[in-house]
């Protein structure tokens, strides 16, 4: 495809729903290839989901029919080389692996192509859309370069030791249906319903307490990294700084109403 002139390096586009911000990887012309400039603002806005009190959760998605064939290596690999922070110091890393972390939920839609950062970005993710169109790979082993967003790691946790290296020693593709299978996604649903479906289930989430969310995916988070003595302990005085909260008391409330719970975040 040839280079859109007004936009040949790509963006990362920001949209506000409500309390729901969309992030989404637009460079179509070039099947949504990450260059520096789309990196740093994929950590800019990643960074915007997570100071932004009004907002309380993002989406992340893809313009055009594919979500991304990876990085472009022309202009990422020398960066990378060199040890370069592509997301930026200071920004919550896309990944979730280092840094300043993510604590607010992050829904993904995907769709089409979705090759290496797009599948560790979704895996960074807490709940993955697919549309049945998905053809993914993580195919770092065909440029002799190792898997370094988190592949290497989810994918074991997920899908096993033997399921993991098959795929990420061979740099097969593979498709929706075995992304399913994997733990890789948690739904596929026809191509060009994948971010309705993932909107849904967003606006979901934000109409549930955001600081118990929030506290939820901490405490999982702490499982996974500390293990389950760690996450246990949490237990009792995570439920005792909730429930001295406002939003506490108006979910006790909206039971005994029997309506919908209000929730302001605090």
């Amino acid at each position: 495809m040839a280079e859109d002139p007004g936009n040949p390096e790509g963006r990362i586009t920001t949209e506000r729903r409500g309390r729901l911000l969309l992030i989404g990887i637009d460079r179509p012309h070039k099947l949504n290839g990450f260059t520096p400039k789309m990196l740093g603002e994929l950590g800019r806005a990643y960074t915007g989901l997570e100071d932004d009190d009004e907002v309380w959760c993002g989406l992340l998605h893809a313009h055009g029919p594919h979500t991304t064939a990876g990085l472009d290596l022309p202009k990422v690999a020398p960066l990378m080389a060199e040890g370069v922070d592509l997301y930026g110091p200071d920004s919550v890393h896309p990944m979730d692996l280092h840094g300043r972390r993510r604590s607010k939920p992050l829904v993904a839609a995907v769709k089409g192509i979705t090759y290496t950062i797009g599948i560790e970005l979704m895996l960074a993710c807490d709940v993955v859309i697919a549309a049945d169109d998905c053809r993914f790979s993580q195919l770092e082993v065909k440029r002799n370069i190792m898997a370094a967003g988190g592949a290497t790691i989810r994918m074991v946790e997920r899908a096993g030791w033997g399921n993991a290296m098959h795929v990420l020693l061979t740099g097969c593709e593979f498709d929706a249906d075995a992304a399913l299978r994997y733990g890789f996604v948690q739904e596929v649903v026809p191509a060009g319903e994948e971010l309705g479906r993932a909107i849904e289930i967003a606006e979901e989430i934000c109409a549930q307490g955001p600081l118990a969310v929030r506290a939820t995916i901490e405490n999982s988070r702490t499982f996974v990294e500390q293990g389950f003595d760690a996450a246990v302990a949490a237990f009792g005085p995570t439920n005792r700084g909730l429930l001295r909260t406002e939003d506490a008391k108006e979910g006790v409330q909206s039971f005994i109403d029997k309506r919908p719970a209000d929730f302001k975040g605090r």
